[in-house]
């Protein structure tokens, strides 16, 4: 992010922000609800454009992109959604696997192999078969990791990922996010209100 600045009629939510997330770093935004830390993401996602400034994203100015453009750079980033936002009326292997699905390149014993194996990443490989209501909430979010993942992306944005949860799972959470910088070297942009997720994860 460079000197970027954002504004909805006469609020201004970014003012002038930049920062770097360097290769195989987790960065982590902190502030009170409704100060623009999911809009950080949706702008690094390209679903929102900055009144001034850049932003690159894998070498590439998703503030000059065209919408084809970003929606392929967005196959290359994983989003854990605020309270996992995952469908109900499909399995956890269905939920993990939807966007390999969606590719329509990779094989179905592929997409078994790396849903199976993003499951147990997150120790959650015999829920494959049940459905998200049948799964606690820190199941879920540890779920919607598992989806974030398989498609082995080069940057994770997560978006509140303990919200509303205990601190024992909220802990558990953070615990994953650092296993996965440590084990696959993701850069990670994580933002939260929460500053029991900065001291964990520090």
């Amino acid at each position: 992010f460079e000197n970027v600045t954002l504004a909805f009629d006469d609020k201004v939510v970014l003012d002038d922000i930049s920062f770097r997330l360097p290769h195989g770093e987790t960065k982590a935004i902190f502030g009170v609800a409704g100060s623009g830390k999911s809009t950080i993401l949706k702008l690094a996602l390209g679903l929102m454009k900055p009144d001034s400034g850049h932003i690159h994203v894998l070498g590439q100015d998703v503030t000059e992109m065209s919408e084809n453009a970003v929606f392929d750079l967005r196959r290359q980033i994983g989003m854990v959604f605020q309270e996992s936002a995952l469908f109900d009326s499909r399995t956890v292997r269905e939920n993990v696997a939807f966007r390999l699905m969606e590719e329509g390149s990779v094989s179905d014993d592929e997409i078994e192999r790396r849903v199976r194996e993003a499951l147990s990443f997150v120790e959650l490989e015999r829920t494959v078969d049940m459905f998200p209501a049948e799964l606690s909430g820190g199941m879920r979010r540890r779920v919607a990791i598992a989806r974030a993942i398989v498609t082995q992306p080069e940057i994770l944005l997560y978006d509140s990922p303990t919200g509303g949860l205990d601190p024992v799972t909220s802990t558990t959470i953070i615990e994953l996010i650092v296993k996965q910088r440590d084990v696959y070297k993701t850069s990670s942009l994580l933002v939260s209100h929460r500053l029991q997720d900065a001291c964990v994860m520090a």
